[in-house]
Formats: structure tokens, sequence, C-alpha cells
């Protein structure tokens, strides 16, 4: 099975971080058979790469600004029958072309996802609870210890059959991230629509597929925090628009009623101990969900005043 990266980028000052990206590539015990570096609408940096990289593909955005478009661009030129994505920002295990080419071997999975590990440039703040992971872009506490199908795939380390975007279209634009706008479930929106598409067929989590995430300073305070649980809301609400509430939220669900809680116990178990940061920690997981909340609601009631024109899923180029 031929195998095409697509790694995007869009800002000079994670020029450092996206040499790593792509050297972690290259040195893969499979290597991939292409490389595609998509630059978003980002004229210096893409004269830099160009100047700076051989043997592999550098496009710049056809589409859209923003994480989708620039995705979409390179599914367009992606020759691999499997095809991966990876953040710019992100450094991968030497196993990881490799390991998710086993699973693939079964016909009924049509996608793969590993963990994503936080690399932080500072130290993680104390307060910081794992179940809050995802507010960078990272694996967190709920999610599977083993390989296990789930609902959905994480942007930074995740593949996919090329036929499943014939199938069931590609990313939505004008939906995820853009620039650093903190939005997101792009990538959930797609994988919903892959299951209701293809119903038989399974997206698989397998932990052993490692990359590492940067998260910069600028992440690790709680304005951040504040600002990408409230986004994180309103991106689901978005999304439902399009999916459905009970498929947009079917595993927030179990998230909610039980990892949190559990989180909550966990901090105040800690403060007992002495560790008294788990109050902190405590503190932060209910109000990450109060504002998450927040989020979602103010959504729902944004969408039922001014509702969505749902045009049919995106199709790839041609």
């Amino acid at each position: 099975m031929a195998v095409s990266v697509i790694v995007c980028a869009y800002t000079e000052r994670r020029w450092a971080e996206l040499l790593s990206a792509i050297a972690s590539l290259e040195q893969q015990t499979r290597r991939p058979d292409e490389i595609i570096v998509v630059i978003d609408h980002n004229d210096a940096l893409f004269a830099r790469a160009r100047e700076h990289f051989t043997g592999i593909v550098l496009l710049p955005n056809r589409h859209s600004k923003g994480l989708s478009g620039a995705r979409n661009t390179g599914i367009a030129h992606a020759a691999g029958a499997m095809i991966v994505f990876m953040d710019e920002d992100a450094v991968a295990d030497p196993s990881l072309i490799e390991r998710m080419l086993t699973h693939f071997a079964d016909p009924e999975v049509v996608g793969v996802g590993g963990a994503i590990l936080p690399s932080w440039v500072t130290q993680c703040p104390r307060w910081f609870p794992e179940e809050f992971n995802w507010v960078v872009g990272c694996t967190y506490i709920g999610m599977p210890t083993q390989t296990a199908p789930v609902r959905n795939l994480i942007g930074c380390n995740m593949a996919y059959r090329r036929g499943v975007f014939t199938a069931a279209g590609v990313f939505r634009e004008g939906i995820g991230r853009v620039d650093t706008i903190p939005l997101g479930c792009e990538e959930t929106e797609l994988c919903i629509r892959i299951h209701q598409t293809l119903p038989e067929s399974q997206l698989l989590y397998d932990p052993q597929i490692v990359v590492r995430h940067v998260v910069p300073a600028a992440r690790s305070n709680w304005g951040y925090f504040r600002s990408r649980c409230y986004a994180e809301g309103f991106s689901k609400a978005l999304i439902s628009q399009f999916v459905g509430s009970d498929a947009g939220l079917s595993s927030e669900r179990s998230y909610t009623l039980k990892t949190l809680p559990r989180g909550v116990l966990r901090g105040l178990a800690d403060a007992l101990k002495g560790d008294f940061s788990g109050v902190g920690r405590a503190v932060a997981i209910t109000a990450g969900l109060l504002i998450t909340a927040a989020g979602y609601a103010y959504g729902v009631q944004h969408f039922t005043r001014h509702p969505l024109v749902l045009g049919a899923p995106p199709r790839p180029d041609t």
C-alpha cells in the first residue's frame, strides 16, 4: 500500500518544528512514498520552504484559508492508497507508518489514529488536568488504553484509506482551525460522516502509534484553557448542525458522566495526600466543563437564530 503523508503549515514561527516533523517522517522504518507539505496562504513561508526542502512535494493551499482547506489541497494531490495526516509541530515515532499499515490489513478498517503526547515547552502547569489534554491537541484521560474502535480520530496523528474521501467526502471547509483561532472538530465531523456513509467500516485508535506534539508556552495558561474550552463547545454545536446532536455528542456523554467526575475525585484525593495542586485540577475540570457547556449553549442558540444552509458533503478534487 503506497503511503502519502500530508503536513500543513501556516506560520514561519514554527519553522524549527516543521523541520523536525519532516525529519521524523524521513526516518520512518517504513518510509512514506511521498511527503506533501501544504503551505496555508503564506507566501513568505512557501518561498522559504521551496528554498530549503528537496525530495518532498510542496504545495500552496488552493482552497479556503484554514486547516481543512490545506488538507483538502493535499488530498487532491496525494497518490497513496493510505493518506496520513500529521501536524507541523509534531514528531512521529519511527514505527508510526509501519504500525498503521498493519491495521489496514483488515479491509473493514478505513482509518487509524494514535496517541498524541504533549511535549511542553515550559513545564505543564500543576493545575492542568490530563482529562483536558484535548485543549492542547493531545491524548487525554478517557481515551482507550488499548487498540479499540472509536468515533473519531484526532488530526495530529491519523490516516485514512484514499477511497474514504471518494465515498464520504473530504474535510468540510468553513469549520475548524484557521491560523490561531482555537476552533476545531473538523476531524470529528468527517469521521461521523464516514460512519454514516460506510456503517460497516471501522476507525481504530492504537495508543502504540505515537507522535509527540509541541505545546508552546502560550497554551499553558488559564486564558488559553478558557478560550479553547469555549471554542470546543461552540464547535460541537456547529458540527451538530451537520451530523445531528446524537452523533455529535455520543462520545462526550460518557466523558462528561464518567471520566470528569473521576478526575475531580482524583484531584481531591491527591489534595488529601498532600498534593494541594489536586484542588486546582479538580477546579479546572469543573470550570472547563462549565465553560465548554456555555460555548455549546451559545452555539445552539446562535444556530437556532441563524440556521446554516447545509450543502452536500464536500467532494474530493478531480
